[in-house]
């Protein structure tokens, strides 16, 4: 694994190839399965919560990113192309499987959400995993969700113009703090227990954040 030091000071990491190993796969699956029931339990309790958006009901997306996360974990972790794209739909599926209030939609919602952390990744050729790229990459997840929920499935008919757009915006900040920062610092804490040892982001704790 090639380090290569940048001017400011940041680094991009340059993996020997881009192919998928056997280990890859299996971390990838654990990663996205244990997703998929944390979403299954979250589709079941976050409800407890809405008085909290009864004032503004559009801020209830500021806990989306709880569906989220899978997608920019799954990258920063696993370091190969589709990684992203890959733990959010089959999250979202394994949740769909155990029951979920939003049936077969999360299967769409799941890849447009994975592609736009996957998205990030591509434009830094999968090199780059400091907290930058982590924060855009769970923004542009945010982003796309938010898009997708108020836009394209329109689960909120209810909702202004307005109240959609602002959705939209918490969703996105929502990407960026559950999905982008905690997703981040998630993959330096298991660093460095050494439970990514056989991974390309082994040295995910020692790394630059910028």
């Amino acid at each position: 694994m090639n380090t290569i030091t940048q001017p400011h000071g940041g680094s991009a990491t340059k993996p020997k190839n881009n192919s998928w190993r056997v280990v890859d796969i299996v971390i990838a699956a654990v990663i996205a399965v244990s997703s998929g029931v944390i979403f299954w339990a979250w589709n079941n309790t976050h409800h407890v919560l809405d008085f909290l958006f009864l004032a503004f009901p559009p801020s209830s997306a500021l806990l989306a990113g709880m569906w989220l996360f899978p997608a920019v974990l799954g990258g920063l972790i696993i370091r190969k192309p589709g990684a992203a794209l890959f733990c959010e739909l089959v999250a979202a599926s394994v949740s769909s499987l155990l029951g979920s209030e939003f049936g077969l939609t999360v299967f769409a919602s799941g890849i447009i959400q994975g592609l736009g952390a996957e998205a990030v990744f591509a434009a830094f050729r999968y090199r780059r995993w400091n907290l930058p790229v982590a924060l855009l990459a769970g923004g542009l997840t945010g982003l796309l969700g938010g898009i997708n929920d108020a836009f394209i499935f329109r689960w909120f008919p209810e909702y202004t113009m307005s109240m959609q757009l602002t959705y939209v915006g918490f969703m996105t900040v929502s990407g960026i703090v559950i999905a982008g920062l905690l997703s981040f610092f998630a993959t330096r804490a298991l660093a460095k227990t050494g439970a990514l040892a056989a991974l390309a982001s082994r040295k995910a704790a020692t790394e630059s954040l910028l």
